[in-house]
């Protein structure tokens, strides 16, 4: 399983970013996908989970601002993040589970300056 995350990079606060992350080598519509995110000196931090059935889920501080949504089409789960704040900056994994099992893609930066 390969999942390639995408679309970090930097913005100024009030701005938008959307990030992508395309999974391989697995059955997309089995599995449930999220990101999570840990800026530099803080514990890793839930953002948002996307059930196989569509079902989403978010951390306080993200509600309203930030979508998580999947195309089971393209493998993939997007998190369309909007009026970004700079306490919105860390690197963001996405991450898939199925049966128990865990993978995770690589860390994709995003930097929001004020």
């Amino acid at each position: 399983v390969q999942l390639q995350a995408s679309g970090g990079g930097l913005v100024q606060a009030g701005g938008s970013l959307r990030l992508s992350c395309a999974a391989s080598g697995i059955i997309f519509r089995l599995i449930d996908m999220g990101w999570y995110r840990q800026a530099p000196g803080k514990q890793r931090e839930l953002v948002a989970t996307i059930t196989r059935s569509s079902m989403t889920n978010y951390e306080d501080s993200v509600k309203g601002r930030f979508t998580i949504s999947r195309d089971n089409a393209k493998n993939t789960v997007y998190l369309q993040m909007n009026s970004l704040r700079p306490e919105d900056t860390a690197v963001y994994y996405c991450y898939a589970t199925l049966a128990g099992s865990t993978w995770w893609g690589q860390g994709t930066q995003v930097t929001v300056s004020s």
